[in-house]
């Protein structure tokens, strides 16, 4: 049975002091749903995150991570940089990273096969931008997007892969995504895995959303049958929306 996931991207927000103000804040809600709960602090505040939450049931992950192990890449962070602080799943393919730093395919395939090779879990992004959608492009963008970083992989490792369908015509754009376009992409991105691996593969992998995803729509969404939950942003950065938000399953 595929695991419901409720991931918070705080992007490039927060300095010491407002992170920490956050975490205490978000120790002190209370989890009603079944859904695993994960908040991506910046880079310099990943150990410190780690530390205050390292009770509450709340994981730590990382917004990125570079494919060497180590070298000459000034600014960089590695895998097991990531390990060696307990932090065990990182995002990668974020709309953002492809974007503002031209992450390709290609580049984002060799990250996913260095956080595989130092166990840690993939939350894998992809998406379409609003030029595709509208031309009904969407559908073939996302399957390459897919296929190009992901399937030179064996089945087995997408028991540590996590995918995040982010609609990027709708962020921030003043377009709408309805919860029956998540749900009409999320099946096609099943449908794409099953195609592949099998449906044991396909049914196991927990597909999140990343639409603005706000406490007023996260129950809707999240009762679609292929949506498995949510990569939030900036309702992220509020505990009491992020925690409606978990709690909307």
């Amino acid at each position: 049975m595929r695991k419901n996931i409720v991931a918070g991207n705080w992007k490039m927000n927060n300095d010491l002091t407002q992170t920490e103000t956050l975490l205490d804040d978000l120790k002190t809600k209370t989890k009603t749903s079944n859904a695993e709960v994960m908040v991506a602090p910046t880079f310099t505040n990943l150990y410190q995150a780690n530390k205050a939450l390292e009770s509450s049931g709340i994981e730590v992950v990382a917004q990125n991570m570079h494919f060497a192990e180590k070298g000459a890449y000034t600014g960089e962070i590695s895998a097991s940089m990531l390990k060696s602080i307990d932090v065990e799943t990182v995002i990668l393919g974020h709309s953002e990273r492809r974007e503002y730093f031209n992450e390709t395919d290609e580049m984002l395939a060799k990250k996913v096969d260095a956080a595989l090779a130092n166990n840690l879990r993939v939350i894998f992004c992809f998406g379409e931008v609003l030029d595709d959608r509208k031309s009904g492009n969407h559908e073939n963008v996302v399957g390459s997007q897919i296929k190009n970083a992901l399937f030179h992989l064996e089945a087995s490792a997408f028991e540590n892969i996590v995918l995040a369908y982010e609609p990027v015509w709708a962020i921030g754009t003043g377009e709408t995504a309805s919860p029956e376009q998540a749900q009409d992409m999320h099946a096609f991105i099943r449908k794409t895995l099953n195609d592949k691996y099998g449906n044991e593969v396909a049914d196991a992998v927990s597909i999140l959303y990343g639409g603005s995803v706000k406490p007023g729509n996260a129950q809707e969404i999240f009762s679609k049958p292929d949506v498995d939950g949510g990569l939030i942003g900036g309702a992220a950065l509020n505990a009491d929306d992020f925690f409606a938000i978990v709690n909307a399953f």
